[in-house]
């Protein structure tokens, strides 16, 4: 009997954790599993602002795909996905060509810029391993080029757009490692400027009750962060921005994380987009085509109530669960279960020993929802990896920060 080919794209949260509960739950000779990522490695993106900010190594945020498959029961191909052809059930890699009788699309993301003239060209944005590497080069190039040249105070001055998750959380680290970069190059405190620039008339993620939104943006605000709100970046240019109110702030420093969109090449292939995201049924399938589930940010999964969910990490993982669980039952000729999406909670660190969150109905901030944000941590290396990631991305990493708040090349 010949094995069903399952070929899951990208290894963000929803691939990665379809693969794993496949090779957990799939039975022997039962299927042919392939698993296509552009790199050999998974990173944590929930973890990216940290080393953008420089307040940790970019190594923290990754784990090696091979230490997380067993490659006897899953393949792994380090490629980049052209195009997928969903007629003839073919994705297109650099290299090869694969085959499939069901395929999962977990690609991940792009920057949404909303149109905004030279947010392409000119703004930075936490996206990859490579890009927060970049920016955390940036950083400390503006702090040693403001030296010789004393008289430009844009070098010190930073501009983050967007007040959500991913912005709030890099805005507090780099509050927190501004001190660090201070001493290091001998550079007046006064001279730095952070602005959070966003675009509604509220910081912090979305969905916060107010009382947790005010004390997170105090201590944002003593931390030295400067908020515009209710402001719209118009443009982004070479050296700086132009605010909607007309204000231009010279900024030698311009990070974007207004949005995202889905991956271009769903709707390259034919599917039905928003936002380059497709709308699936209740097993996370493509309407168009059946055969295809997608997960994670390339999704669209509306709430009983007909509103979608945000794109998060958290759903994503759920949708991975259900994915396997489905491509399983699929295989085995049994119904197939709808995905309910279980809402545990939302928690956002403000920098170094500050959290803001709400679990469930509870509201948490400081150091107790600091500590609830490194379980959650905990709780995923945990799901992908067991104790041994947990021990070493988690209570190493403790040690040496604690030892050194400096982060190494």
């Amino acid at each position: 009997m010949n094995k069903t080919k399952i070929v899951i794209l990208g290894a963000g949260y929803g691939g990665l954790v379809t693969a794993i509960r496949l090779q957990k739950k799939m039975r022997r000779n039962e299927m042919d599993v392939t698993l296509v990522n552009k790199h050999d490695y998974h990173f944590i993106t929930t973890h990216l602002h940290m080393p953008a900010a420089g307040t940790d190594h970019h190594d923290n945020a990754r784990v090696t795909i091979s230490d997380l498959i067993d490659e006897r029961k899953i393949r792994f191909v380090k490629s980049t996905v052209r195009e997928i052809l969903p007629s003839d059930k073919k994705v297109v890699l650099e290299d090869a060509t694969l085959e499939y009788d069901y395929l999962v699309v977990g690609l991940g993301s792009e920057t949404e810029t909303f149109g905004i003239p030279g947010m392409h060209e000119y703004a930075m944005s936490i996206k990859s391993i490579n890009s927060v590497r970049f920016i955390r080069q940036h950083i400390e190039y503006m702090f040693a080029k403001s030296k010789v040249a004393p008289k430009r105070k844009d070098y010190l001055t930073f501009v983050v757009g967007g007040a959500g998750f991913t912005g709030t959380e890099f805005v507090g680290e780099l509050a927190d490692r501004i001190p660090v970069l201070c001493k290091t190059y001998d550079v007046d405190p006064t001279d730095v400027r952070i602005y959070n620039v966003e675009a509604s008339s509220s910081a912090l993620p979305p969905g916060l009750p107010v009382d947790l939104v005010e004390y997170g943006m105090e201590v944002m605000r003593r931390k030295g962060v400067q908020y515009k709100l209710s402001t719209a970046i118009k443009e982004c240019t070479s050296e700086g921005v132009i605010l909607s109110n007309g204000e231009f702030i010279r900024a030698g420093t311009v990070v974007w994380s207004g949005g995202i969109r889905g991956n271009s090449l769903l709707q390259e292939a034919g599917f039905e987009v928003q936002r380059g995201r497709v709308k699936v049924d209740s097993c996370l399938r493509s309407y168009q085509f059946p055969e295809i589930f997608i997960t994670g940010d390339c999704s669209i999964v509306t709430s009983p109530e007909g509103t979608p969910y945000p794109a998060n990490a958290q759903i994503a993982v759920q949708q991975g669960y259900n994915a396997a669980r489905n491509l399983i039952q699929m295989v085995r000729g049994k119904e197939m279960k709808p995905f309910v999406y279980d809402f545990k909670g939302t928690v956002a660190t403000l920098g170094r020993g500050e959290a803001v969150g709400l679990l469930k109905v509870k509201k948490v901030k400081g150091r107790l929802a600091l500590f609830i944000k490194k379980m959650i941590d905990a709780r995923y290396l945990y799901l992908i990896g067991g104790i041994p990631l947990v021990w070493k991305k988690m209570i190493w990493k403790q040690k040496s920060t604690t030892r050194n708040y400096h982060v190494p090349n």
